[in-house]
């Protein structure tokens, strides 16, 4: 039987620290490489715990979970593909995670029909989609405007 998984992303730290997520084979998606998440979460640190954050395009939830494994109150997280979609709801369950709010849409749509404040709002979008990140970043500000201390986490934007 051919193995169904391509990419085995790990927890860098916290309460699932060395648990392994896995990205459905024949994904167009790249999650956040270990290395660089190391760098980001290292950064995050002192202000992740107790704070709500947005996964905007959360693929394989990959920032989703390191975020809940470093004691965030909560994630949202957003993904359009379905399968990618249930492959997230199955880990989140492996995981026994009950602190991420899953949603099967696009983060434009969601982002219109929900205003809630987020403390750390993760944009990387699947392969650089520039016009999706953009317009993505536009809504948001409509909708949030200034809002003290609110993170956002951007990747691999060197085009916007």
């Amino acid at each position: 039987m051919q193995n169904k998984y391509k990419k085995r992303i790990r927890i860098i730290s916290g309460i699932f620290r060395g648990r392994v997520l896995h990205s459905i084979k024949n994904f167009n998606i790249r999650p956040t490489g270990n290395r660089v998440k190391e760098t980001l979460f290292n950064w995050l640190n002192p202000y992740i715990k107790n704070k709500n954050c947005l996964d905007c395009f959360a693929g394989s939830g990959n920032l989703s979970i390191e975020s809940i494994s470093r004691l965030a109150h909560s994630v949202t997280a957003l993904e359009i593909n379905k399968k990618l979609f249930y492959a997230l709801l199955n880990t989140i369950k492996n995981f026994s995670i009950n602190s991420v709010l899953t949603f099967n849409t696009d983060t434009i749509t969601w982002l219109k029909k929900n205003g809630k404040p987020f403390d750390i709002i993760y944009l990387d979008p699947p392969f650089h989609d520039f016009k999706l990140l953009k317009n993505t970043i536009i809504l948001l500000k409509k909708i949030i405007g200034y809002i003290k201390n609110l993170l956002f986490i951007l990747n691999n934007v060197k085009n916007l």
